[in-house]
């Protein structure tokens, strides 16, 4: 199966946060969040499959910062490796205050997605191919590459 390019399943997804998705406070709740970087993974692994795919496991969820009600968060997302059938999307979330334009860094995670063929089993996927000559997409590989290996040996 041919590689395809990591910038390839690159996603945004974008919303402006309501009252209904805070608490008293005025924080938005981790699991909306979560939800929204759901889909942004999902559509990334959709892109770089081109089948249907669900979640298999989140790992490293970091809430650096609060999200609060009004600003706007965008998850963007990519496969930055892939197994026989599944894949690791990198996703993080940026909180921007519509207003004044400030923008930061909320939120990342590493989502492990699988892609379902139409008889509702495992699919293979293309491997990922990277820029060697971008030390990101290089960082990013390498580090999917050493979680799948170690979720593997778990396994064993």
């Amino acid at each position: 199966m041919k590689p395809k390019q990591m910038k390839e399943s690159y996603s945004v997804l974008a919303q402006v946060v309501l009252p209904m998705q805070a608490n008293v406070a005025g924080n938005v709740h981790g699991g909306e969040i979560m939800k929204l970087m759901d889909n942004a993974a999902g559509v990334a692994a959709q892109k770089h499959a081109r089948l249907d795919c669900v979640t298999a496991r989140v790992e490293e969820l970091n809430f650096k910062l609060p999200i609060h009600v009004g600003e706007l968060v965008t998850c963007k997302s990519q496969v930055i490796y892939a197994g026989r059938s599944s894949m690791e999307v990198f996703v993080t979330v940026e909180s921007e205050d519509a207003i004044n334009g400030t923008k930061q860094i909320a939120l990342t995670a590493f989502f492990t997605m699988v892609s379902v063929g139409s008889d509702g089993k495992p699919a293979r996927v293309p491997p990922v191919a990277y820029d060697e000559n971008s030390a990101y997409e290089t960082k990013l590989y390498r580090e999917g590459e050493k979680r799948y290996t170690a979720r593997n040996k778990r396994k064993s």
